[in-house]
């Protein structure tokens, strides 16, 4: 029996036990927790009828958002066999209506603000940005019934919602250089971000094991790089389909598809953030151009977990050459503010032995070679902004002195000082953000991962801004993301099973207000939401197996 069989049959008998306490879905179940929600009497019904296509309310939208508007009719139909008709607002306001009213004079709404008003006559949703908008709509799909709605009426319960983020990023990081996922599962991905508000997408495209996106001017990048002898990390050749004709194993985006993704993502109101990981994990890039390293090589892309040698010369100008070719090209396929170049766990070792890099310290008086790192960033900050673009790194990036412009990802420590020093901050720290750590105390009852165990319960009680934290310094912390790094996730299913509902807690993390965080009324909502993702086909781990796991039990790292 597969470890998802297990866990369904696992899941079955629990709710067995749990009754019909289980998953109450008679009580509104936004995800994230609106900041202010009061249900109301009656329903709005959208449509009724059998198993037949059904007629459903017009959807009245303002100019400017009509593709809004036809988003939230593809759903109604996909969710619940009813067909909508898109058309210009209408001044006078007709009973029966969905309306997407875009007000951009309303100065109390925010980009990401919006109101939701449902009552018996109408739905009416208003914000004062396309963005805004979107988010109402996200929340009103969760308000229709999660049982297979075209068997009967379609009604929503009658609400009204006034609500905004707490934080301006709220993310997701998929790595596809470890495994390549395609162009259609990315943006599948993408899909399921919007449904929880999350806005940023940090796409991870390059490691030591995979280059994933095309350089023009640099094919062998993607020619030798992009591709390995074998899936690699101990897993089975056929746990995964992402073989080339040739049956070596990887893949890569074309720009044409970067576009595309791209596009896909900003109609969900996601920028994409792309990782161009430097001056460590280049090995992909030095198997296609050895002569950018300090040795010579050889490199390979054939490599398990771990830290190794391929990095980029710091004392070879025509590194920098090359570093400033590519991001030429990978600025102009995302329009995005940040371009992340990575900048963790380099190893010094090259460095020591390398007699440019031992000059270029010495004509720049530095004194040893974590201080090399931070001329090395600091040099590409200027290519970065060069571009119009804001330089995002892991935390090494403050070794040798934090770039001037620079963005702090932490993930190991260094929010505060970076804060405190007028830098921005993203949290991602390794105990509360990995979602490649084990759900289970009981690993036996998982898939094979890295390592480390973080319950649902614990991304929860994850608080991003730092304890002690000066008010005057906490603007500076932007937000959260979760993390997917996907040494041993070789299919796209896998992901998601990491992924969620772990991501559902992140969500309401990073959008709510703090003072609204209340577990138990969140495990009510993420057993429907469950339940929902049941419906729309995404593949999750069984909430049941949480009750195994002892509440605020600390992660083992």
């Amino acid at each position: 029996m597969s470890w998802k069989c297990r866990l369904v049959s696992f899941g079955s008998i629990f709710c067995l036990m749990a009754g019909t306490a289980w998953a109450d879905t008679s009580a509104p179940a936004i995800i994230p927790l609106p900041q202010k929600l009061e249900a109301q009497p009656g329903c709005f019904v959208l449509a009724a009828g059998g198993q037949a296509q059904r007629t459903g309310p017009k959807i009245l939208v303002s100019a400017g958002v009509e593709e809004t508007g036809h988003y939230l009719a593809g759903e109604l139909e996909r969710r619940c066999a009813i067909e909508c008709r898109v058309v210009p607002e209408v001044k006078a306001r007709r009973k029966g209506n969905i309306e997407l009213a875009l007000q951009k004079s309303d100065h109390s709404l925010a980009n990401e603000a919006y109101t939701l008003t449902v009552t018996p006559q109408g739905v009416r949703i208003q914000a004062g940005a396309p963005a805004g908008l979107f988010y109402g709509v996200q929340s009103f799909l969760q308000l229709l019934p999660v049982e297979n709605a075209a068997s009967g009426p379609s009604t929503v319960a009658c609400i009204q919602v006034e609500d905004q983020p707490r934080f301006p990023w709220r993310g997701l990081m998929l790595d596809v250089s470890r495994h390549f996922f395609t162009k259609q599962e990315v943006e599948r991905l993408l899909d399921e971000m919007a449904w929880y508000k999350l806005n940023t997408f940090h796409w991870h495209l390059v490691d030591d094991q995979g280059w994933r996106i095309q350089i023009k001017k640099y094919p062998r990048l993607t020619e030798m790089g992009a591709w390995r002898k074998a899936v690699g990390f101990g897993l089975n050749p056929k746990a995964t389909t992402a073989y080339g004709p040739d049956g070596r194993y990887g893949g890569f985006y074309t720009q044409d598809d970067i576009r595309e993704v791209v596009a896909y993502a900003q109609a969900r109101h996601i920028v994409i953030v792309p990782e161009i990981e430097m001056p460590g994990h280049s090995s992909a890039a030095l198997v296609a151009y050895p002569q950018f390293s300090c040795t010579g090589g050889p490199f390979t892309t054939d490599l398990p977990g771990g830290v190794f040698n391929g990095i980029y010369c710091a004392g070879n100008d025509e590194v920098f050459d090359f570093i400033e070719d590519v991001l030429t090209e990978v600025c102009a396929l995302f329009p995005g503010p940040y371009i992340h170049i990575g900048g963790d766990e380099v190893k010094p070792d090259n460095w020591k032995g390398c007699p440019k890099c031992q000059a270029r310290m010495h004509e720049e008086g530095l004194a040893q070679e974590s201080d090399l790192e931070g001329y090395f960033i600091r040099r590409v900050e200027k290519i970065v902004n060069k571009h119009h673009r804001r330089l995002i790194g892991w935390s090494e990036i403050r070794q040798g002195g934090l770039a001037a412009n620079a963005t702090v990802m932490d993930w190991v420590g260094g929010a505060t000082e970076a804060a405190c020093s007028g830098h921005d901050v993203v949290m991602s720290p390794l105990a509360d953000c990995y979602f490649d750590h084990y759900q289970s105390l009981d690993q036996s009852k998982e898939p094979h991962t890295i390592g480390g165990y973080l319950p649902l319960r614990q991304v929860y009680a994850f608080e991003p801004m730092p304890t002690n934290l000066p008010a005057l310094y906490q603007p500076h912390i932007l937000g959260a993301q979760a993390n997917v790094w996907t040494e041993y996730m070789p299919s796209f299913q896998h992901v998601q099973y990491m992924v969620f509902p772990r991501i559902c807690a992140l969500a309401e993390v990073v959008w709510s207000p703090r003072a609204s965080r209340d577990w138990d009324d969140f495990s009510r909502r993420v057993r429907v939401g469950c339940l929902r993702l049941d419906e729309l086909g995404v593949n999750h781990r069984a909430l049941t197996l949480e009750a195994e796991d002892p509440p605020g039990t600390s992660a083992q790292k």
